[in-house]
Parts: C-alpha cells; structure tokens; sequence
C-alpha cells in the first residue's frame, strides 16, 4: 500500500530518506502509518535535527501513553460505547480509533497541528472507522461525555489543561508518562501502565511507565430559593 502523498512529503522534507510504513501495534488489533524504525538507525546531521526541533513530526510515532489508552479502552468498552468522545491533542489518532473501534457513537480527533489530523484521516481510514476532526479545543461546545488525552503534559506550564478539559465534557480520562505525579482535586490515578513508544525509540524505563488519571466534574450546586 501506497503511504499518503502529503504525509509522506512532509517526513522526507525533514528527513530525506525517511519513509512511512504501516505498523501493527503490540497488543491491539490497530495498525498505523508511522515512521519506518529503519530511518532512526542512523545519525542525524545538524540541520536534520533543527528541522525536527521546529517541527516535530509527533504524529508519526505512537507514543507510549497513547498506546496505553488504546488499551485500556479496547479492554473496557464501556468507557466509551454510545458515548461522544474527544481526543485532545490526538498525533497518530491512535486513542480516537481505538474509541471508534469499542463503540463510540462519535468522536472527534483534535490536534492544532494540519498534518497531526491528516495522519488521523489516514489512519481512520486504514483501520475502517469513522471520525470528525477539529483544529480548535477551545471552539468545541461542552457537548462531550468524555475527553480523552495523552501525553500532552510533557511540561508542567500545560497542567492548566487538566480543568479545561472538563470545560468541553463530563468526564476525562488522561494517560501521560512525563508528568506522571501531578495533584489534582478532580484527578484520581486508575494505575500505572507498561508501553514503549512505536517504534521503539529506546527511551528510558521511566518514559514506559504511563500513569492513567479519571476526573468526573463536578456538580454544580442548585441554589435554593
């Protein structure tokens, strides 16, 4: 199969021998377009690594707290079944897919990055599910049963995201393998989980230990008369 034209453009533009290939992720029935495992065997020159510096092609990984998600999901479809779901900050769209595929009744990838939700579409595509996609958390309606997210907490300074994303739905499930100990009031820790980034990336142990956070918002009180 054919990888997708302006994806495949966008990987060669910052690493000229760099190909996209569809992987199968360990312990899902997903398959992604992802960087070839073959293209980080190499070093990278100095002005290859500027180029990824500036524009990190995230979406041609999955990430370990993604593929955490989509297990977790996969295994529990009652999280998501009949339910309208966003994915925040969605790259490979891995999570939305793997909530599509357990019965979603919609969900939209949303990503501030053009090529992230090209990836998605690709991606949908290549695994048979349907999904909506947004550039724009912030224009969503506070419409959704559940916004999932992971790995978007790589730097403390985006920890004001946890509350924003009960502001768009009424409940948020979280995976990150970064910031793994944050204190919240409406977050709870579900459990700390094993995954590596695909491909494998090698990165240290204390990066394949995802921590998957659930926060409910909370009700608002009626006043009385």
């Amino acid at each position: 199969m054919t990888p997708p034209a302006a994806l495949q453009q966008a990987l060669a533009e910052l690493l000229g021998d760099a190909s996209l290939s569809i992987e199968s992720l360990p312990g899902t029935d997903i398959r992604l377009w992802l960087i070839d495992a073959a293209n980080m065997d190499r070093a990278f020159s100095p002005e290859e690594t500027r180029r990824i510096l500036d524009e990190p092609p995230y979406w041609s990984f999955c990430w370990a707290s993604g593929l955490v998600l989509a297990r977790w999901l996969a295994e529990r479809p009652e999280w998501v079944r009949d339910k309208r779901v966003l994915d925040f900050g969605s790259g490979s769209g891995v999570a939305a897919i793997a909530a599509a595929k357990a019965g979603a009744a919609e969900v939209v990838a949303c990503d501030l990055d053009p090529l992230a939700l090209a990836a998605c579409r690709a991606n949908a595509e290549l695994n048979g599910v349907q999904l909506n996609y947004s550039e724009d958390f912030f224009s969503e309606a506070d419409r959704y049963d559940l916004i999932i997210v992971a790995d978007v907490l790589y730097d403390r300074a985006n920890l004001p995201l946890l509350d924003q994303f009960l502001s768009r739905g009424q409940v948020a499930l979280v995976a990150d393998s970064r910031v793994r100990d944050f204190q919240h009031p409406l977050y709870q820790r579900l459990d700390i989980l094993d995954a590596c980034t695909w491909p494998d990336l090698a990165e240290p142990a204390e990066f394949r230990r995802v921590s998957l956070y659930h926060a409910r918002r909370e009700a608002v009180p009626v006043a009385m008369c």
